[in-house]
């Protein structure tokens, strides 16, 4: 018992340690939009946000073993009740909470067997600390960094940050699809 609650303890100081680069700058995020990341997708070619230019995007960082996976069955419905209006749900694979499967090819199976998941994947990315993919730390700076798994990022037409919600905010909440509403009300930039 003594060693689980002393390697609890190790994992949330390291957790703590990794979130500590983060500090909320709007200033600098502003200097930056979303069409200016790409990440690797999940079969290796690049996934440039720049396609992506004048749709909504719902950026999610994900995993497949944590109590919160069942939210991937929300981000399905999502993608597909609102993508013909501009939505685009972008799954983030991440380890850095130590929930994910070794392999893109394991990830990518499991989302689409277990979820019918059919929106764009990254490969397993780094979202938290000083090697968080850079969208990551400009979202972070804008909004607030992940602190668990699917944490959500709602990208507005323009490129900005629209909205931010952790874990605990299902993704069909009124509060995320109210604020999808709103982004695709907006006139395209």
């Amino acid at each position: 018992m003594v060693d689980a609650v002393r390697r609890t303890l190790g994992m949330m100081a390291a957790l703590g340690a990794a979130l500590a680069p983060f500090r909320p700058d709007p200033a600098a995020a502003a200097a930056q939009l979303a069409w200016d990341f790409t990440f690797d997708g999940i079969e290796g070619d690049p996934l440039p946000l720049s396609q992506f230019r004048g749709k909504v995007l719902l950026v999610v960082n994900t995993a497949s073993f944590c109590g919160f996976t069942n939210q991937y069955a929300g981000l399905r419905r999502l993608h597909e009740r609102f993508g013909d209006r501009g939505l685009v749900v972008i799954g983030v694979p991440s380890a850095d909470f130590r929930q994910e499967k070794e392999t893109n090819a394991a990830v990518k199976q499991f989302c689409e067997v277990e979820f019918g998941i059919d929106f764009p994947l990254a490969a397993i990315t780094r979202v938290t600390g000083r090697d968080a993919h850079p969208f990551y730390r400009w979202a972070a700076n804008a909004a607030s960094p992940p602190r668990w798994n699917f944490h959500k990022y709602l990208v507005g037409r323009d490129g900005r940050i629209a909205g931010s919600w952790g874990a605990t905010t299902a993704p069909e909440s009124q509060a995320i699809i109210s604020a999808i509403e709103r982004a695709l009300a907006a006139a395209a930039v």
